[in-house]
């Protein structure tokens, strides 16, 4: 029999793989109270820009890193083409070495049609394994990835409506970790889908020119993962976000965008059990996955007003000098009994040329929060005709 070493690696590969194990804190930095799903990390903010207005970006301007936020948002990209490329340390209050990193990319195959692509990668680190002799027996590195391919296409010259298709794979335990059991450890995959649109209407405000707009995505509809032979089978994060931004030109040189989102995710809330295991309030969670989405709304135990505090609320405000240099800030709140991550970011953007430089820091209201402090790095390029 094989063991492993690692202090708190131990304790977070415990947290992030879908188990009857109850973590305190998941990939995605929430913690008691979450409603649990495989993958979580599919909803992590990956880009700095969002990331520096409080994980806010359902409805804001459009650029490649739409393909996460709202990918019909790519048929109102300016350029002909463009990458973005972020990375972010992760969870560095926890462990040392654990970061996400994420590449996207848009092109405009005419006036009213836009392709997308993107990939994120989930790095959970390194993890020394020893034999019972306490002999080296080499390093695993759990990680999470997924690749994506979207469609966006214009509708008149304020709509538009996207399609995502997505594979997913999720390595989070090696069979040399499992004892006492004869079910087989593997890797998850599986498949999924998201819908999305997006709204915008220029228009006068306050005397000025501007820009509303709303948009609207639900991501992640797809199959259930397992992560062992004949186990128990996971929602994947399906999540409906909607959100508005509000645009205001000042003048020539400065811009104001206001926004804000509101998340929920669509996969069934744990019903409270006796100590026999038999529900007394809520309902079973083991469903198909379009019951589970149409359930979400009615299954709380606690009824509406906890479906209420299932909702999380992130808020945001840009401004742009010259469209060349940009000071974000945010606020994201989630109610304490649902994951509780509450926090303020702070980030700045420059452009030059055809380039793009974002940054974001994350300062976290909780103490000893394991998201405190985290900083994404974005870079981009747009290049070709421009709008």
């Amino acid at each position: 029999m094989k063991f492993f070493i690692g202090g708190l690696a131990i304790l977070f590969v415990l947290a992030v793989a879908p188990s009857g194990v109850k973590a305190q804190t998941n990939t995605d930095g929430s913690g008691y109270g979450a409603i649990p799903t495989a993958v979580p990390f599919l909803n992590i903010s990956p880009d700095s820009r969002s990331g520096a207005m409080g994980d806010a970006g359902v409805a804001i301007s459009s650029d490649v890193n739409a393909n996460f936020w709202n990918p019909s948002k790519l048929a109102f990209i300016d350029n002909d083409f463009g990458v973005s490329a972020s990375y972010s340390p992760w969870l560095r209050g926890l462990v040392p070495d654990v970061s996400l990193s994420y590449l996207s990319f848009g092109h405009k195959l005419d006036d009213r049609n836009v392709i997308g692509a993107s990939v994120r990668y989930f790095n959970l680190g390194d993890i020394q394994l020893v034999d019972q002799n306490q002999l080296n027996q080499g390093v695993y590195r759990p990680n999470e990835y997924s690749i994506d391919a979207s469609l966006a296409r214009k509708f008149g010259n304020n709509l538009s409506l996207g399609l995502t298709m997505r594979f997913i794979h999720s390595d989070l335990s090696n069979a040399s970790f499992a004892t006492g059991t004869t079910q087989g450890i593997k890797p998850a995959n599986a498949f999924a889908a998201d819908i999305s649109m997006f709204y915008k209407k220029p228009m006068e405000q306050f005397g000025t020119d501007g820009i509303f707009a709303f948009g609207a995505n639900i991501s992640n509809i797809g199959t259930k993962v397992k992560y062992s032979e004949g186990g128990p089978s996971y929602f994947l994060p399906t999540n409906l976000k909607l959100g508005a931004a509000d645009t205001w030109n000042i003048d020539d040189y400065n811009q104001i965008t206001l926004t804000v989102d509101f998340n929920k995710l669509l996969v069934p809330t744990p019903p409270l059990r006796d100590a026999n295991g038999n529900i007394i309030s809520g309902r079973n969670p083991d469903v198909s996955v379009p019951s589970g989405i149409f359930g979400s709304f009615t299954d709380a135990p606690g009824g509406f007003k906890e479906e209420i505090r299932e909702v999380s609320i992130a808020s945001g405000l840009e401004y742009w000098y010259n469209q060349q240099f940009a000071l974000r800030g945010g606020y994201f709140y989630e109610n304490p009994s649902k994951g509780g991550r509450q926090y303020a970011t702070l980030g700045l953007g420059l452009k030059y040329d055809i380039y793009r430089f974002d940054f974001s820091y994350l300062a976290a209201s909780q103490k000893n929060s394991p998201l405190a402090n985290t900083l994404r790095v974005s870079i981009g390029v747009s290049f070709g005709n421009k709008k």
